[in-house]
């Protein structure tokens, strides 16, 4: 079975998200038939490659709210995601482009290590305060995970990943998501937005009675469960395309 997440490293409730889909997948009985794809998308693809600005006023100006009720909408965020055993510091976050970064993450992919490299870029970004926008900055998160420092300097020089990174993008919208994270499980049920744990388990439990009809038959207790479509159930704990 294959979960296929769309975030980007730059979205608050993408690491909530993961957070919760790991939560689930500890309750998941089938967990280690289940293989976890995160794909690339970006919240503002507009943002000029290699420039950066302090998420908190440009937020705020974007939401046409005062720097003080973005505050402290931010801190209700960092409630929730405290929750989730997060520590974030929003206010004091800087965004910028993230396309080399998901260019990164293909590259990791090829080595196996883009679940651990995904985690590192949204612990850098969310809980270190580090840049995941520059050339330098990625190649020192993907060494610490395993990535050869050369190989990636390399990749990110020629753009080999572009091509897969805008893919991944036209998927997305091709499946009708509208904001990250979007849960896909295979190809047939989805959920937008951080959903809890438990009906991200939910999900799961129906993508596996429907591949595995004659096992679950057999394996039934007399309990069911049940899912909702992508569209319903979902909340605003989501971050909005651009």
């Amino acid at each position: 079975m294959q979960v296929e997440i769309w975030s980007d490293v730059v979205c608050p409730w993408c690491y909530i998200g993961k957070r919760r889909l790991e939560t689930a997948l500890e309750k998941f009985p089938h967990r280690d038939q289940v293989e976890v794809v995160w794909r690339s998308f970006q919240l503002d693809p507009s943002v000029p490659e290699g420039e950066t600005h302090p998420t908190l006023p440009a937020l705020a100006a974007k939401y046409g709210a005062s720097e003080d009720a973005m505050r402290a909408n931010m801190a209700q965020v960092e409630q929730v995601a405290a929750g989730e055993g997060l520590e974030y510091h929003l206010a004091d976050g800087v965004s910028g482009n993230t396309l080399r970064a998901h260019e990164l993450l293909h590259l990791a992919a090829e080595h196996g290590l883009r679940n651990e490299l995904k985690e590192r870029l949204l612990h850098a970004h969310f809980e270190e305060g580090r840049s995941v926008f520059d050339v330098d900055s990625l190649v020192a998160l993907g060494a610490e995970v395993g990535l050869d420092e050369t190989e990636a300097r390399e990749a990110l020089g020629d753009r080999r990943y572009l091509a897969a990174v805008h893919q991944d993008a036209a998927t997305a919208q091709a499946l009708g998501a509208t904001g990250v994270p979007f849960f896909v499980v295979d190809r047939t049920y989805g959920a937008a937005g951080a959903q809890p744990a438990e009906l991200l388990l939910q999900i799961l439990e129906r993508a596996w009675t429907d591949a595995n009809p004659h096992l679950t038959e057999l394996a039934r207790s007399g309990s069911s469960h049940s899912t909702v479509p992508a569209a319903e159930g979902c909340t605003d704990d989501s971050c909005a395309v651009q």
